[in-house]
């Protein structure tokens, strides 16, 4: 038997993709588009991606993060959505409100969070509301009679403590002019404000936390995390059927929590690659392994799987939809 022969063999049982897929990528590099400051949950979540991702796409490409803040994480979508590359060198993490903004149209969103490319998502996110020790407030309820400054540096959370404040009457004073969540934490260390909201992840990992320097007010996932039965969900809030629709809307987001999309009209070939590739990180013992030495925690879904509920989250009543730009104060 020849060498020749035997290469031809060895290449005949590669998959046709895989092959194609590494001679798109070998020698480039993909950017990896984060859209908040440097710090945080997001971004913390994203530089561990890109930092393992590129060895499980076929030609090893560098993934090369980049930060681009900006409008609550609306800025990024849009450059993602309209703006660019769509030949799988561009990938990037979105804000978990993107489709809850495009549902309630909120005007500055150009993207379509069903047209997107879902590579695959990371965490759900039942963020936790948390104040400071000497913050005016002991437990959620204490927000209905005494003020609380809060940060709200992404979309979701500006949405949901707006929300809170029109519909339910709670004394929220928002706060957001930070960058991120970094800068968001040093000023609550600062006392510049009260409290801000986190994934329960990155919340318990905080030095503050450990050193009992914080005090947890509130969920805003649609389902209670296990480790914090005491804490109540934003849903809980609600004193009718109504209110609690409503505030089922806006805890939507933690379905999407820390997700990966490419723009809309990369070639599905390379769709399906980043997709492998990302399932693949999701498992890599290096990668679970940075994890656990940063105390975070993965809870991954399939692109294919999140597509699919993106693409169900999509049918809400036009009067529900009303409601909730009233509350959230969207205007047209």
């Amino acid at each position: 038997m020849t060498r020749r022969f035997c290469v031809g063999a060895l290449l005949a049982l590669i998959p046709l993709h895989a092959r194609a897929a590494d001679a798109f990528y070998k020698g480039k590099s993909v950017t990896f588009i984060l859209n908040t400051a440097v710090g945080g949950g997001y971004d913390t979540y994203g530089r561990l991606v890109a930092s393992h991702l590129g060895r499980h796409l076929a030609g090893e490409p560098l993934i090369v993060p980049q930060n681009m803040p900006g409008a609550g994480g609306i800025r990024s979508a849009n450059y993602l959505y309209n703006a660019a590359r769509r030949d799988g060198t561009v990938i990037g993490m979105v804000d978990e409100a993107i489709h809850l903004n495009q549902i309630l149209g909120t005007a500055e969103l150009k993207a379509d969070a069903t047209k997107f490319n879902w590579i695959g998502r990371i965490l759900d996110n039942s963020a936790v509301l948390f104040a400071r020790r000497l913050a005016p407030v002991a437990k959620i309820e204490d927000v209905f009679s005494k003020p609380l400054i809060v940060s709200a540096t992404g979309a979701a959370s500006r949405l949901n403590w707006t929300v809170l404040k029109n519909t339910l009457g709670m004394k929220f004073t928002l706060i957001s002019g930070y960058q991120g969540s970094n800068d968001a934490l040093l000023a609550l260390t600062r006392g510049e404000v009260d409290a801000l909201s986190l994934p329960w992840s990155i919340v318990r990992g905080l030095q503050a936390y450990r050193d009992g320097e914080i005090k947890l007010l509130l969920q805003t996932g649609a389902e209670k995390d296990p480790e914090l039965p005491q804490v109540p969900r934003m849903i809980d809030l609600a004193r009718n059927d109504d209110e609690r629709k409503l505030l089922e809307l806006f805890s939507s987001p933690s379905l999407i929590g820390r997700s990966v999309v490419a723009p809309p009209g990369v070639p599905v070939e390379r769709v399906t690659e980043l997709r492998r590739a990302f399932m693949a990180t999701m498992s890599d013992p290096a990668f679970i392994a940075d994890l656990k030495r940063a105390r975070l925690e993965v809870r991954p879904l399939s692109g294919e799987e999140l597509q699919a509920s993106v693409m169900r989250s999509s049918d809400f009543p036009p009067d529900l939809i009303q409601r909730a730009r009233r509350a959230a104060e969207i205007r047209n």
